[in-house]
């Protein structure tokens, strides 16, 4: 009991520099998109190549998945880890010097940053949960859930203070912000450099071919790699669209949409995973839950003709798909012990290309919904313009990716419950 005790005690500042990571990470998923409009003002980029830099940041984060899926046996895990957070400040380093570096082809500095934070956020995925997985604790799940929360709380306070600074020091002075967001990811970096790094099996294709249960474990690996795939999707469709679809759908100010909407998506996002870090539960069902949860947000808010029921089923999206990733992280670390960095990686893809694949799916109906003599007829009845009914008819068909994943976990909760003595 007190070797376990000093080991915990070792890893304190390993715990304190994933979570730090994790919480800065969020500065280049929502603050580029902050940006976009005044890029185009400033630098003339057009809409076309503004939405390639939120593609290569998946695809970025997609590939580093895959790479680490692969040929995880033959990466220093621990330095990886430490020079992670160097990448994320380099990246918006190189972002903010775009206009200097390029003074012609300010867009060429924009991708060079783009793909350097991009695999360092990719490498977050992949390597922070299993890091934090492979630190001895008494509540792994609840760590984990803590781990996953501060990305959420990462995103609505750099929301708040990016907002607050463009609109009191001026959009002109953007670069600042972003040299000011730079240096963030330099604390865990120097947190990482003092701190051990926990031990991390690869788990190789070889240690799967010993294995007598094998099988069992890949089928219950692809099975949870679907179910963070549906969840990803759920999660993401409404967070990239919270704010265009309250702004044209619902006919809500902008600003206000984005603190109302974006913001308190990010906020239930963040209080429902420190709350299942405090108490836990059955993992299995928090997951069935929030995506039955999820489907009846969507099919809400894509039905009600209330703006009010339209907004508030938005919102409490993020409180039903706040577990839906993290929750399948600790469903598989709890079922498929020894799982290792290989699978976590796999876990990532499967989450990245449903962060990827939906909100762009949800794009391509709502445009070709938009332009058919249906929307236009349906919105002269209810008295809605066509791109309204584009918008409700995306995320009403949206819904098919939490029904999906409820069906999916009730077969995986079937599965664990048969084959998990063998799984294990």
């Amino acid at each position: 009991m007190l070797n376990d005790l000093k080991i915990n005690n070792s890893f304190k500042l390993t715990k304190f520099a994933c979570y730090a990571a994790y919480f800065t990470m969020a500065s280049v998923f929502c603050v580029p998109p902050m940006l976009f409009m005044t890029f185009r003002e400033m630098y003339g980029i057009s809409y076309t190549m503004l939405g390639s830099l939120v593609l290569t940041n998946f695809v970025t984060q997609l590939a580093v998945d895959l790479i680490f899926t692969l040929f995880a046996k033959h990466f220093n895990t621990a330095l990886t880890v430490r020079v992670m957070p160097i990448l994320t400040a380099m990246g918006l380093v190189i972002y903010a010097l775009s206009p200097t570096l390029f003074p012609n082809a300010t867009y060429v500095g924009l991708f060079i940053g783009t793909v350097i934070f991009s695999v360092s956020a990719g490498l977050s995925e992949v390597l922070l949960s299993p890091t934090i997985a492979a630190i001895p604790s008494e509540n792994p799940q609840r760590d984990m859930s803590l781990l996953h929360s501060l990305y959420a709380f990462g995103v609505f306070t750099i929301v708040l203070l990016s907002s607050l600074f463009l609109r009191l020091a001026g959009r002109e002075r953007w670069a600042l912000l972003v040299f000011l967001l730079a240096a963030l990811p330099l604390i865990p970096a120097l947190l990482f450099m003092i701190s051990p790094m926990p031990d991390m099996a690869s788990g190789g294709k070889s240690e799967i071919k010993r294995n007598a249960s094998g099988r069992k474990r890949m089928i219950a690996t692809a099975l949870c790699v679907l179910c963070i795939f549906l969840g990803s999707c759920a999660e993401n469709t409404m967070s990239n669209w919270i704010s265009g679809y309250m702004e044209t759908a619902l006919g809500i100010d902008k600003a206000l949409g984005d603190i109302l909407g974006v913001a308190m998506f990010a906020v239930l996002l963040g209080i429902a995973r420190i709350s299942y870090a405090k108490f836990g539960g059955d993992i299995s069902k928090v997951l069935l839950i929030g995506m039955c949860g999820a489907a009846v947000c969507y099919l809400t808010v894509g039905l009600t003709d209330s703006r009010i029921l339209a907004f508030t089923a938005c919102v409490f999206t993020g409180l039903f798909t706040s577990m839906l990733w993290p929750g399948t992280l600790i469903m598989m670390e709890e079922k498929i012990p020894g799982a290792g960095v290989t699978a976590f990686a796999l876990m990532a893809a499967g989450g990245d290309l449903g962060a990827s694949f939906a909100p762009q799916m949800l794009g391509i109906i709502t445009d070709k919904v938009t332009v058919s003599a249906f929307a236009a007829e349906l919105g002269t009845s209810l008295g809605l313009s066509a791109e309204q009914i584009g918008l409700k008819s995306g995320m009403l068909i949206s819904a098919i990716y939490p029904i999906l994943g409820a069906v999916l976990v009730t077969v995986i909760m079937r599965y664990f419950k048969k084959h998990g003595a063998d799984i294990k």
